[in-house]
C-alpha cells in the first residue's frame, strides 16, 4: 500500500444460499466495492485470505463454519508427482501466450464450452458475455489470460494455434493469485487443469515470486481435491500459514 492511501470500509453480506456446500447459508466480508486498490493494497488482501470475483474482493465470513481454507503452493519448495510430471511432458507442444484482460469471442466460445460439459444447468453455466467478462477481469488487479495454444503444423510461422485453454492469473507483489481457468473439455485425457497449475507455478518461479495462490480449499467438495494433490501446500489458519498435512 502507499504511504497516501487509506484503508477501505469493509462490509459484511447478509446470509445467502452458500454456493459449495447446497445445504449451508454463506456470508461474506467484502471491500467496499467503491473503493479502488493498489497492487500492495490488494496483495496483502490476498496474503489475508481474500479472492476476487470480478471488482469485489470478499472472504467467507460464515459464523458456524469455517470450510473454506485459502490454500497457496510456496513455489520453491514444490516437489511434482509423477503424475503431475506425465501430465507436464504431455503437454510440450502447447505454447502459453499473453493477453490482455479484455473480451475475446475466441475465449468466451471455449469458456461457454467448458462450463456446459462442467457446470451445466449451475450460476456459471451462463451465456451472457457481460457478465463473463466481469466476472474474470477487473479493475482492483493487474491481471494477465494466459492462453494455452496448440501450434498448426499446417499453419504459418505466426499462427497463434489452437486455443485449449485461459487460465485468468493476477500478478501480485508476492506471487501469482490463480483466479480461474478453462479449457477444452473434449481434451480430458491431456489434464489440462493440472497443467495450468503446473505453468502458473512455473511462472512465478521465473518471477521470482514466492507464492501460487489457489483460493479456496473444502474438504468437503470433491471438485477441489485436486489441489491437495500439490506438495508443499500452505494453508491460512487462525491467522498464520502452515503447512497442510497430506
Amino acid at each position: 500500500m502507499t504511504i497516501n492511501q487509506p484503508k477501505p470500509d469493509l462490509y459484511l453480506s447478509l446470509p445467502h444460499p452458500c454456493s459449495y456446500l447446497p445445504d449451508r447459508a454463506s456470508t461474506i466480508v467484502f471491500v467496499d466495492p467503491q473503493f479502488t486498490l493498489d497492487g500492495q493494497l490488494y496483495g496483502n488482501f490476498v496474503d489475508q485470505g481474500f479472492r476476487r470475483s470480478g471488482d469485489l474482493v470478499y472472504r467467507p465470513y460464515c459464523q458456524s463454519c469455517a470450510a473454506c481454507v485459502p490454500v497457496r503452493i510456496p513455489v520453491e519448495r514444490f516437489q511434482p508427482t509423477r503424475g503431475q510430471k506425465r501430465v507436464w511432458h504431455k503437454n510440450q507442444d502447447i505454447t502459453v501466450h499473453t493477453a490482455q484482460p479484455v473480451f475475446r469471442g475466441e475465449h468466451f466460445d471455449l469458456y461457454r464450452r467448458y462450463q456446459s460439459a462442467r457446470h451445466a444447468g449451475s450460476s456459471m453455466d451462463d451465456p451472457d458475455p457481460e457478465r463473463y467478462i466481469g466476472f474474470l477481469a477487473s479493475r482492483q488487479a493487474d491481471t494477465i489470460f494466459y492462453e494455452m495454444r496448440l501450434a498448426r503444423p499446417e499453419g504459418p510461422a505466426d499462427s497463434p494455434g489452437t486455443l485449449l485453454g485461459v487460465a485468468i492469473v493476477d500478478i501480485l507483489p508476492t506471487g501469482l493469485s490463480a483466479v480461474y481457468t478453462f479449457f477444452e473439455p473434449a481434451l480430458g485425457s491431456r489434464g489440462l487443469g493440472v497443467y495450468g497449475v503446473l505453468w502458473q507455478i512455473t511462472e512465478a518461479q521465473r518471477r521470482g515470486l514466492p507464492y501460487l495462490y489457489l483460493g479456496y480449499w473444502i474438504a468437503e467438495t470433491p471438485k477441489m481435491a485436486y489441489k491437495t494433490h500439490f506438495h508443499p501446500l500452505e494453508a491460512l489458519r487462525n491467522g498464520r500459514w502452515q503447512t497442510l498435512e497430506p
